[in-house]
């Protein structure tokens, strides 16, 4: 027996485990006398356990499957179908609205990423965080202090108040190393212990994502939005304030020709650029003590990224543009190729824009600075969605879920008008306002429009806090507009020491080494989507690039040019190669994924492998 809680009151209806969930929906439909030839099947939603799902998504599941259980509660959300000339109407808005939204897509493309069927509600409640989120939950992130001569009047193995341990997010820790950002995991550790401090019985959750939409509760007897509202589950007024916080503290980039390559389309073409960043989430300190004046943050987070994909685009010389649907198919094909790989998923995007200065010395403009912007107002809508379609996995928080870990970055020119990198995240009221479609660009690039209410949204009063003229903070009311840099959180980039010192130390260029999953990235084969160039991956390009390595002669230097990404994923694209002999591939030619250094025998094993040879004949056809 499961309970039904509906636009229309509490419905209990028996159900068989094997029953699909679409069938019991149609009979719970069915029981409206009211309204069931007028309930849009199409726009169920199903809520259970925090998660909010179509019902087309886990249409043909079982109840088993699902994971109910008897007695469980189920709301059911719906809405009427629309009249004709109400249809009408949505289908000549249908591509803004696609646009603005949040899409329940994102859940299918996270699945992949995690490598969880999310469409199955009963698994929600058991997602993993990523690794470096378990490493750095575990850690006190206490910072050591060293006995002051001039205060301390104990021996040598006493302790006390000037030389104790100090938290992670300690004021005056922070404000000596100029942190204008607490780590989220010293955030996190702030919020948890001023509960600890509080000694109530209840402890929830320290975080929960902010959501601005219209929540309709159980409890509200009206009509839905525009028709009614209450206190209830209108959202409450909004005041924006710089988040003292950031998910990911450093972007690092393994090798600077990732970067190099990616900018060389702009020099060839003059025309603008977009990728998306490979890699992983990896932890981002060093030695925590009061005497460390590094700018690393305690418990800090890094993205490491191993590679740039180049979804299909069109490029021009003050812009691009991509399509969002298709560009994140691509990305789901990428991920689902990649899968054996467990350190290489997506982890943000990059863009560049960049002017040339004409002076014929490799200059360019510098267009984005303080007193004009840092990111514009699409872009950081951009930025929004992309972090609302990588929800950031986080069991301290009520919805399962926590801000994103999606980063964004931006090639341009700085002050001394040379190429560089600014990296930056949308803040969670940013991706909320995003989520909940309150916001959208305007004519000046630093300034976000804030919409009004209308028939799909109610937008509450918004306001955002600044530092008046006598360095007092105020509150000013956020219509019609306000600056773009209140869902800004500023990171830090740089590119790994191999690049940097080139040591001569065999030990640390080893170790550096062992992070990089490709032993190749340079240009010597095409990167994907970019015949505009005059670049194109076909079976030519294949057979120039590997020559007579193909044969096996020299296993190290064919390992060595099959260790390149785009190359990979254009091979598998060609679908000569099973399943089995992909990964074979994989651990042949990237670095750890095998459960040894020696790569000889996966390679071998893929030299006799009926895939390869079969590949080995369609190149020796190739003109």
């Amino acid at each position: 027996l499961l309970r039904f809680r509906t636009n229309d009151g509490m419905v209990r209806l028996p159900c068989e485990k094997d029953e699909t969930f679409i069938t019991v929906i149609k009979r719970l439909v069915s029981k409206n006398e009211k309204q069931k030839d007028n309930i849009d099947l199409n726009s169920i939603i199903i809520d259970f356990n925090n998660t909010h799902l179509e019902l087309k998504l886990i249409s043909d599941d079982s109840i088993n499957d699902l994971g109910f259980q008897h007695g469980d509660i189920v709301n059911i959300n719906y809405k009427l179908k629309e009249k004709p000339v109400e249809l009408l109407k949505s289908a000549i808005n249908i591509d803004s609205n696609n646009n603005n939204n949040r899409n329940d897509g994102n859940i299918n493309l996270t699945e992949s990423i995690k490598g969880l069927n999310l469409s199955k509600i009963s698994q929600v409640s058991n997602l993993k965080e990523l690794p470096v989120d378990i490493v750095l939950e575990s850690q006190d992130g206490l910072i050591k202090r060293y006995p002051n001569p001039l205060l301390c009047r104990h021996g040598d193995k006493g302790m006390c108040e000037h030389c104790s341990p100090i938290p992670c997010y300690d004021p005056k820790f922070q404000e000596e190393r100029n942190f204008k950002h607490l780590s989220f995991h010293s955030y996190l550790k702030k919020l948890k212990d001023s509960q600890f401090n509080n000694h109530s019985a209840y402890v929830p959750k320290p975080l929960e994502q902010p959501s601005f939409k219209i929540t309709k509760k159980p409890s509200c007897v009206h009509e839905p939005w525009p028709t009614g509202i209450c206190s209830k589950c209108q959202p409450s007024a909004i005041t924006l304030q710089q988040q003292d916080f950031r998910m990911v503290d450093h972007v690092e980039f393994l090798d600077s020709e990732i970067i190099n390559s990616f900018v060389d389309s702009w020099r060839s073409t003059g025309a603008q650029r977009f990728g998306i960043l490979l890699g992983s989430y990896e932890e981002y300190s060093s030695v925590i003590d009061d005497k460390d004046m590094t700018q690393i943050p305690p418990l800090g987070i890094k993205c490491q990224v191993q590679q740039i994909y180049e979804p299909f685009q069109y490029d021009e010389y003050d812009g691009l543009t991509f399509k969002f649907d298709k560009t994140c198919e691509e990305l789901k094909d990428i991920v689902k190729k990649f899968a054996i790989i467990d350190n290489l998923y997506p982890v943000g995007f990059v863009f560049t824009d960049l002017t040339d200065s004409g002076k014929k010395d490799g200059s360019v403009l510098c267009k984005r600075h303080q007193d004009s912007y840092f990111l514009t107002n699409i872009e950081i809508i951009q930025a929004a969605k992309w972090q609302n379609l990588f929800p950031n996995i986080c069991k301290d928080s009520e919805e399962g879920y926590f801000g994103s870990k999606f980063v964004a970055c931006c090639i341009s020119g700085n002050l001394n008008n040379e190429i560089d990198i600014s990296t930056y995240q949308v803040s969670v009221n940013g991706e909320a306002l995003v989520d909940a479609d309150f916001i959208s660009g305007s004519t000046d690039p630093s300034m976000l429009y804030l919409k009004e209410t209308d028939n799909t949204r109610y937008v509450p009063e918004v306001f955002f806090m600044k530092t008046n003229e006598y360095g007092l903070k105020v509150k000013e009311n956020a219509k019609p507009a306000f600056p773009v840099e209140y869902l800004l959180v500023t990171l830090t980039h740089g590119f790994s020491k191999q690049d940097t010192n080139n040591s001569d130390d065999a030990n640390v260029n080893k170790k550096i080494n062992s992070r990089k999953l490709f032993l190749t990235n340079n240009t010597s084969f095409p990167i994907e989507n970019r015949e505009h160039m005059g670049y194109k991956q076909d079976h030519y390009e294949l057979k120039t690039y590997l020559a007579d390595l193909i044969y096996g002669d020299d296993l190290i230097k064919l390992r060595e040019k099959l260790s390149n990404f785009h190359l990979l994923n254009y091979i598998n694209s060609l679908d000569i190669l099973s399943k089995s002999e992909w990964e074979i591939l994989i651990k042949a030619t990237c670095v750890n994924v095998s459960d040894n250094d020696d790569f000889s025998p996966y390679l071998l094993q893929l030299l006799q492998s009926p895939g390869w040879q079969t590949l080995v004949m369609i190149l020796q056809d190739s003109i």
